[in-house]
């Protein structure tokens, strides 16, 4: 440990020393770290982001962990800046409600909070509510905006005077964020003390199947240490007392999953999605390390098509700009190398403007600049969200402008 970060040489989920290293990823300045101006003369350290394999559980993840009080004490990110996800955190609600019926006025807790774009949809059907968040900033805003919600990292001694203050809970959410802790053991158990007798823990991660076949490695960055499958996940529970009854597939961050977990001997019978779901992963190999070999040279090809376009164009004179200022941008810039290539990236979070990015310090900017600056070539860094930008920005095309995609395959618009 050097105060920043360590590299532990065991599984997050099952402790096994049996870990290898399975798709290399460029070394990244943290993925949420954009400066004001003021700051620029701060250095931005690379940290690793190599990808691991456990042999024994199957569980891929970092093992390069950043101190968590530099990642998420001062958090920039903001549950409502991103597209769609207060209205999928609408219909998640009522998803969760319909299917557990739980009596009016009972507690639901979400760890990982932010400024309670969840909570307030429970709230508004009748539930009380409680947030955990590390960042003391949207914990805060969640406060003040009448979502009562803990500045604290989630852990069993937390668990412990939340019993105490509140009582046992009936639902507890996490949603993305059971993917950034390095103690996921301790979160389990401190979850497993909290939970109702029949309480339901359900949490949503990106789902490692849609990583792979989607190409969303972009996704992978240093507060996303697991990347969730459910064979390995389902023995986790098991170990800690705890058993997955049912997991569905859900379209948000490219491809998620949503699992609903129980105490172990609970009243829910096991879903046939589970088995046929772990039927899916083993189909894969994502329990062996050829098929993340493969992934890795498919990236490398993209990454050299693109490369070699941009280069091109740059030869040429072109004026080139970027889209999209998210953490995923991020790894996106860093291990394609795309840094000394884009002029700018436009962002349509004001929260984003007029900062400059993680590591090359390229300033973020509206998407006025498309009229302004006539950029020749955008590069869509937030590709997963291409059809929105095209569609917003259609008078860019319309006066001579480009869009380039990077993923999932090179393409000029």
């Amino acid at each position: 440990m050097n105060g920043k970060y360590h590299h532990r040489d065991t599984c997050h989920l099952c402790e096994s020393r049996e870990v290898e290293l399975v798709l290399p990823i460029k070394p990244s300045a943290l993925a949420d770290s954009y400066l004001p101006k003021e700051r620029l003369h701060e250095s931005s350290e690379r940290f690793p982001m190599d990808v691991y394999l456990c042999r024994h559980c199957g569980h891929v993840q970092l093992l390069d962990v950043v101190n968590p009080e530099i990642l998420f004490s001062n958090y920039l990110y903001i549950t409502s800046s991103s597209l769609g996800l207060v209205e999928h955190f609408r219909r998640y609600a009522d998803t969760v409600l319909a299917q557990l019926k739980p009596p009016a006025g009972s507690l639901v807790m979400d760890i990982g909070s932010n400024e309670g774009a969840l909570l307030k949809f429970f709230k508004e059907r009748g539930m009380k509510v409680l947030g955990v968040d590390a960042a003391k900033n949207v914990a805060t805003l969640a406060n003040r905006n009448g979502i009562e919600t803990i500045a604290d990292f989630f852990s069993r001694d937390l668990a412990a005077k939340i019993i105490e203050s509140h009582g046992k809970t009936k639902i507890i959410t996490a949603n993305n964020v059971f993917a950034h802790a390095d103690q996921l053991g301790g979160m389990l158990d401190g979850i497993h003390d909290l939970l109702a007798p029949d309480g339901v823990f359900v949490f949503e991660v990106v789902y490692l199947v849609d990583l792979v076949e989607k190409y969303t490695f972009d996704t992978i960055y240093h507060e996303h240490l697991s990347h969730h499958s459910v064979k390995p996940f389902q023995a986790f529970c098991r170990r800690h007392g705890m058993e997955l009854f049912h997991v569905e597939r859900i379209p948000s961050k490219g491809g998620s999953i949503r699992g609903f977990v129980q105490l172990a001997g609970g009243a829910r019978p096991v879903s046939s999605a589970v088995k046929e779901l772990v039927a899916l992963e083993e189909q894969l190999g994502l329990d062996q390390p050829a098929a993340f070999k493969q992934y890795a040279a498919r990236l490398e090809v993209q990454k050299q098509e693109l490369l070699t376009l941009l280069r091109r164009l740059k030869k040429a004179g072109k004026r080139i700009g970027g889209y999209g200022a998210s953490a995923s941008v991020t790894t996106l810039l860093h291990h394609f190398e795309l840094g000394d290539l884009v002029e700018f990236i436009i962002d349509d979070n004001p929260a984003r403007q007029h900062l400059f990015s993680p590591g090359f310090h390229l300033p973020c900017v509206s998407s006025a600049v498309l009229a302004e600056w006539k950029p020749d070539y955008v590069v869509i860094l937030a590709w997963q969200y291409a059809g929105p930008i095209i569609q917003k920005n259609a008078a860019y095309l319309q006066h001579g402008g480009h869009f380039i995609l990077p993923l999932p395959q090179v393409k000029v618009v």
